[in-house]
């Protein structure tokens, strides 16, 4: 239930992620314009009774990595394996709005420049240990600390007094983290130094929300912290499940956690299973789960099954194509931009973006139910999305102008560079459905017609894992790459795109981009119609320098057993797990 996981952190989209956006299976491609359908978002409301097993599927073409830890933790796979033990500290309206419904309450004082979290009485960890003020310290600890591998380290935490400091180990604590009934207490003051817009949003990059069992995690040295046992086999958590047995990578069983805040929950067993989104259809015809999300390409061949309700939204995400033109300087904890890199050229770019043909794909493969979409800034963020960017529509003859126009000339079926040398252009793309590789190849032949030689990373499509490792890590086989997030919910851009954020897989650093990001998060922004202004501003920006094109998103549609009640993909629903249960 996406309204469980309320952390406010991105996730990658891997494999199956992406799939229910873009792909699927090639013998439903009817015309049928399933986007006109009227989806509920909750299933019906039903007498509860207590116990019986239910049975979700993860969807998912690779194994999951299994990192049930939130600081380290970055794919959008991992969050859904563990949502049924993970909560936030607190929950969020359907604007995204921060309450204080969750475990803890939210206090914001801008003339203090502070807030405040605070446990409600009888939180406690899965070992019915409490969980206490350092535990909602200690996650700041792992994020600073290089040796932890966590890649949520930002300019915008840098804010927090004395985390640069703790950092760059000139502190050996972080001194704007207060905790002033002590470690053992239930209130931590966060001290900043400035107030920003978005600092009461769940998806804000100002703090963190959620807690870590330092109790239990302490003894683990932070270089060791992410293969740990206790990270990975038997982890802890103050949500309404807790993990009784798991199978590496392809399934997890979850029983009641007795000591949950909330009371006990209904359902007595969880059983999570990974499958491929090419069984997804067959494994919902045949009733096998309980909760199963359909593959938008497959709609056609599921929609009639009984014993389901289905149920949807939009979800904060969206799949890209960005463009490498640089690298991640790991000591200095930034990325660096190339000027000599082969795709540092906004006409070659812009050229690449008007050649993808993703109406007539999304038509073909998922009758309507995944749309492209114009700018990096999703429409569900209401004024701040800019509607007035029609993004880049398939144009091969402006693709052509343009690579005319920038000097890449045409020597027999492919152009060369400007300065005369070959051009190839390597793609890395992830694995998927039965159609991830005839909808690529597809986008291939079209950057063919304008004379650009575009060929895969390796030859093939890559495994989610090992994708975004080589994505991560700069591999240098990689031009451009296709991928997805998984957005918090603030309209902020410094997470994924500033200069000091690791989610900079393209690694472009501008003079121009900076002063935009820093317009749309600082001190004039607490002015609503001025953060729009530069919000708008850096989204034409974006479109027109083309470093990172947005490309689709799309419905997702979830099959949930009708025999199942308290349930929902509602952004402003309060319901969690613990109120989901069999009917009588």
């Amino acid at each position: 239930m996406n309204k469980i996981k309320a952390l406010g952190s991105i996730g990658l989209l891997t494999g199956a992620a992406l799939a229910l956006a873009a792909c699927g299976n090639k013998n439903n491609a009817n015309n049928q314009d399933a986007s006109k359908e009227k989806f509920p978002q909750t299933v019906p409301n039903k007498p509860k009774k207590n116990g019986g097993t239910l049975k979700y599927a993860i969807l998912a073409n690779t194994p999951f990595k299994g990192i049930f830890e939130d600081t380290l933790s970055t794919d959008s796979i991992d969050d859904t394996v563990g949502q049924f033990g993970h909560e936030s500290l607190v929950t969020s309206n359907g604007s995204y709005e921060i309450t204080n419904k969750g475990a803890a309450t939210f206090k914001l004082d801008n003339k203090a420049k502070t807030i405040t979290f605070k446990l409600k009485k009888g939180v406690k960890w899965s070992d019915g240990k409490p969980v206490t003020a350092k535990d909602m310290e200690y996650p700041y600890e792992i994020i600073a600390n290089s040796k932890s591998g966590s890649q949520r380290y930002s300019s915008l935490l840098e804010n927090i007094v004395g985390f640069k400091e703790f950092h760059e180990g000139k502190a050996k604590t972080i001194k704007g983290l207060e905790m002033p009934n002590g470690e053992n207490g239930n209130t931590l003051v966060i001290h900043f130094k400035e107030m920003y817009p978005g600092m009461n949003m769940i998806g804000s990059g100002y703090f963190w929300k959620s807690a870590t069992p330092y109790h239990y995690l302490k003894d683990v040295p932070m270089n060791k912290l992410i293969s740990s046992d206790k990270v990975r086999q038997k982890p802890l958590f103050f949500g309404p499940y807790k993990i009784d047995k798991i199978v590496r990578g392809q399934s997890v069983t979850w029983s009641p956690n007795k000591y949950y805040y909330k009371g006990q929950p209904h359902i007595k067993k969880i059983t999570e299973t990974v499958i491929s989104s090419n069984s997804a259809a067959q494994a919902l015809k045949s009733h096998k789960f309980d909760i199963i999300d359909v593959v938008n390409s497959q709609w056609q061949q599921v929609k009639n099954t009984k014993g389901y309700n289905f149920i949807a939204n939009t979800p904060l995400s969206y799949n890209y194509l960005g463009f490498k033109v640089g690298k991640w300087d790991k000591k200095a904890g930034k990325n660096v931009m190339n000027k000599n890199a082969k795709m540092n050229n906004k006409a070659l770019r812009q050229a690449i973006a008007y050649g993808m043909n993703v109406d007539q794909v999304n038509k073909r493969y998922t009758q309507g139910l995944t749309f492209r979409i114009p700018t990096l800034v999703p429409k569900a963020f209401g004024e701040f999305f800019d509607k007035d960017i029609k993004g880049y529509t398939y144009n091969i003859k402006k693709g052509n102008e343009l690579l005319d126009k920038a000097g890449y000339k045409k020597k027999g079926t492919y152009r060369v560079q400007p300065n005369g040398k070959p051009l190839t252009i390597h793609l890395a793309a992830m694995t998927g459905s039965s159609t991830q590789e005839p909808i690529i190849q597809n986008y291939i032949q079209q950057w063919k017609k304008m004379g650009l030689n575009v060929k895969l990373t390796g030859g093939r499509l890559i495994e989610g894992n090992s994708f975004y490792d080589k994505v991560q890590n700069d591999d240098p086989g990689i031009d451009m790459f296709m991928a997805g997030w998984s957005l918090a919910g603030d309209p902020s851009q410094n997470n994924l795109y500033g200069e000091r954020a690791p989610f900079n897989f393209s690694r472009f650093v501008t003079k121009e981009n900076n002063k935009l990001l820093a317009e749309m998060d600082g001190k004039k922004a607490l002015n609503t119609e001025y953060r729009k202004n530069a919000l708008w501003k850096w989204q034409k920006y974006m479109f027109d320098e083309a470093y990172v094109v947005p490309v689709s998103n799309a419905y997702k549609i979830t099959a949930v057993n009708s025999k199942l009640t308290g349930y929902s993909v509602s952004n402003d629903s309060d319901l969690g797990w613990n109120d989901v249960a069999f009917t009588k």
